[in-house]
């Protein structure tokens, strides 16, 4: 085989002579040339024939199987090659012409493999034995699959660690321990609970305990006064939410004056700008400056504009329930709506007192039975704990007490539920009065309907009165001198009143010969018959 001999490139860059050259164009061969070594001399093959294949690389492949070698080469020779491409760890060499080489690192096997198809020969000897044409493949080696299988596994290792502390990261901070529940600690909770500033940490606390079943019949009395202490503070949270309604509103009322006295500075500049514009002052002006000018009134005016539809939009949400269309009702519905407001907060009120005198009573019910239960503890003969007298008599005369202001609390929310229940009753009178007074503005509006002399857009009753349609039949005709003909007539009232037939407007109008008069108009093929209005001539006449 004749094959052109090149300077070696070994002689040169030893370890680069092996590495592929860069890839060229697609359409370019690579071109591989002679190696030359100590002992032995690499030919590439034909560049015509096919790459050699390889088998799929198996993970982490750091061994390449070498076959095709010559009988009489020795390990010496094969790591003289095979050393170019890298550090090697092992060769292992076969009888049958082949061997197994490992490397350090994989990228040593991609070395290798170019060197895959190259012939070689032992000095320069031409025995059969000193000659033989290498092919380099991957190696599936159980070394190389455990290391990477431990690299794997480190990689994985790594990743969980960097989740972890990841998530610790992003995770909340834990809530602090709840002491548990003494007599000393429910003392200090309850001073907690009066502190507005301490009442969420204490209410926390106060409903951990409650959760736990801290509570038992020797601590009721005091989780009663510690949720009697937390259910004070609820007319508090009331007049704060109330008091943020009020500081809103006047952030409101405070942004939209501000708005408007922006508005009035725009409207101020946009005067300048027109005095500006006009003849007399205008032609004193130099071209840039009048360019300039027409410029920042052009701005001034898309601000002005943006500025006013953002008014008009905050005025549209304040008056949502207005519009064009139910200007009869808006008198009705303005009375309805400031009789809702005062009822509602009449209502609202007494429904508030309502409810405050219904916890007290419930508080006093629940207080005269506890006093009852130690009174029949007291007076109970085989009860081994004994009360003195006196305290029995103290006792008795509490509970008369508290009765006392239990029956007085019944008679004030009885008269309070009489004056709900006749503010309900004066606000159902007066929604009465706003539907009667609402029914008497649209029968008004029904029997005031105007005649249009030109056609609309809303229908008609069906049922159309004689005096109705003549009035619509003579506005039709007044605007048509020359008159017009039945079907003319007739398609204009269709769409007024579709039920409306040609031969019942042709009958009305002969039944009115003061008011419409009938003609023949054309010759011969073109006679037609055409309605005249005639009204004010038969009132010249009369």
């Amino acid at each position: 085989m004749s094959v052109s001999v090149s300077v070696s490139l070994l002689q040169i860059l030893p370890i680069s002579s092996l590495v592929p050259p860069p890839p060229g164009p697609p359409e370019m061969p690579i071109i591989k040339e002679i190696i030359h070594c100590q002992s032995c001399t690499l030919f590439p093959q034909n560049p015509n024939l096919p790459p050699p294949s390889t088998r799929e690389r198996p993970p982490g492949c750091k061994t390449v199987f070498v076959g095709g070698l010559p009988e009489n080469a020795s390990e010496e020779i094969i790591r003289e090659v095979f050393d170019q491409c890298g550090d090697i760890i092992a060769i292992r060499k076969s009888k049958k012409n082949f061997c197994h080489i490992r490397f350090s690192e994989e990228f040593m096997v991609d070395k290798s493999l170019y060197l895959s198809g190259y012939r070689m020969r032992i000095g320069s000897s031409t025995d059969k034995k000193d000659s033989g044409r290498m092919h380099v493949d991957f190696a599936q080696a159980r070394d190389d699959l455990y290391e990477w299988e431990c690299q794997q596994r480190l990689l994985a290792r790594e990743e969980r660690h960097r989740r972890k502390i990841h998530e610790d990261f992003l995770r909340p901070p834990s809530p602090p321990p709840i002491m548990h529940f003494s007599e000393h600690e429910a003392g200090q909770l309850a001073e907690r609970l009066k502190d507005d500033h301490k009442f969420s940490e204490a209410t926390a606390v106060l409903f951990t305990w409650i959760d736990r079943g801290e509570v038992n019949r020797r601590s009721a009395n005091n989780f009663y006064s510690m949720i009697q202490s937390a259910n004070s503070h609820v007319r508090r949270l009331m007049s704060e939410k109330a008091q943020h309604e009020e500081e809103m509103e006047l952030a409101k009322e405070t942004f939209k004056n501000a708005l408007l006295a922006i508005l009035t500075q725009f409207e101020q500049i946009t005067a300048v700008f027109t005095a500006a514009s006009r003849q007399k002052a205008w032609d004193h002006f130099s071209k840039a400056q009048r360019k300039n000018i027409d410029i920042w009134r052009k701005q001034c005016e898309e601000l002005r504009n943006a500025h006013s539809e953002e008014i008009m939009g905050i005025r549209r949400e304040e008056e949502m329930e207005m519009s064009d269309d139910d200007e009869d009702e808006s008198p009705c519905k303005k009375i309805r709506m400031e009789e809702n407001g005062v009822c509602g907060q009449s209502g609202a009120s007494l429904r508030e007192e309502n409810d405050s005198l219904r916890w007290q009573l419930d508080a006093y019910r629940n207080e005269v039975e506890l006093l009852r239960k130690e009174q029949g503890k007291a007076c109970h003969p085989d009860d081994p704990e004994h009360f003195p007298d006196t305290h029995t008599h103290l006792l008795q005369q509490s509970m008369h007490n508290m009765q006392q202001q239990l029956l007085s609390l019944q008679e004030q929310l009885r008269s309070k539920e009489v004056v709900l229940e006749q503010a309900r009753d004066e606000h159902r009178y007066l929604q009465g009065e706003v539907l009667a007074l609402r029914d008497k503005v649209r029968e008004h509006a029904h029997t005031h309907t105007p005649c249009f002399p030109f056609p609309v857009s809303l229908p008609l009753p069906l049922s159309l009165s004689l005096s109705l349609s003549a009035g619509i039949i003579s506005t039709f005709l007044h605007v048509h001198p020359f008159g017009a003909n039945i079907d003319y007539l007739w398609s204009y009232i269709q769409r007024l009143d579709t039920t409306v037939s040609a031969g019942e407007l042709e009958s009305l109008m002969g039944r009115l010969p003061s008011v419409f008069r009938q003609e023949l108009s054309g010759v011969g093929a073109t006679l037609e018959k055409r309605w005249k209005f005639c009204g004010f001539q038969s009132l010249g006449s009369v």
